[in-house]
């Protein structure tokens, strides 16, 4: 697969090519390795009917394979939640254990809840986004954000399909230009976290 465009938010691009550049060619070579023609896997049932298409689903597992063997790990950020804002404020910036100390000091009750990205190697976090638009919306403007403010990551790259290969998959999911519209759109504080947004194509 090729890399078609990179979108760079907060500098994110250019942080990678000053302090992690290795880590960038890391993820550029497995990109190139994935063979787009092997995840055509799907018989369109609908308007292209009888047409192969590419499955989300095996583009996703190939690059997630490739990214795994490349030595990332997935990785968890924990925390604990309740229904005041005042006592998340006051908790917010405490570790796991204080937060939930901290919460059941007052009388309230703790909620155990946590955020998960695909892989994080040497403070860069990669997600390999095949999903829906909301998956992505997630992404970019809730998840990536608990690993940036817990110091966890100092940098993200989303990996999506462009349109042009979007319109080939077997099922509608999120596409480079359309998010990278939606990025671009609400400012160039927010998301509050460095990003790179990378779109492929066949």
């Amino acid at each position: 697969m090729n890399i078609a465009a990179t979108y760079s938010h907060l500098n994110g691009l250019e942080f990678l090519l000053v302090h992690k550049r290795r880590r960038w060619k890391e993820i550029k070579s497995v990109i190139a390795v994935v063979d787009a023609n092997t995840c055509r896997s799907k018989v369109s049932k609908k308007s292209m009917k009888g047409r192969l298409l590419h499955s989300p689903i095996d583009m996703n597992s190939e690059l997630t394979r490739l990214l795994r063997s490349d030595s990332r790990e997935e990785s968890r950020v924990s925390y604990w939640v309740t229904r005041s804002e005042k006592l998340i404020r006051e908790t917010l910036t405490m570790s796991t254990e204080d937060q939930k100390r901290g919460i059941e000091a007052t009388g309230e009750t703790p909620i155990f809840s946590y955020k998960q990205t695909h892989f994080v190697k040497q403070r860069v976090a990669v997600e390999v986004q095949f999903g829906k638009y909301p998956l992505v919306a997630y992404d970019l403007f809730v998840k990536h954000l608990a690993f940036y403010v817990s110091h966890r990551i100092d940098v993200v790259i989303e990996i999506l399909p462009m349109k042009s290969l979007q319109s080939q998959m077997s099922s509608g999911v999120a596409y480079y230009e359309g998010e990278m519209y939606n990025v671009v759109r609400r400012g160039c504080g927010v998301p509050a976290v460095p990003l790179v947004l990378i779109g492929i194509e066949a």
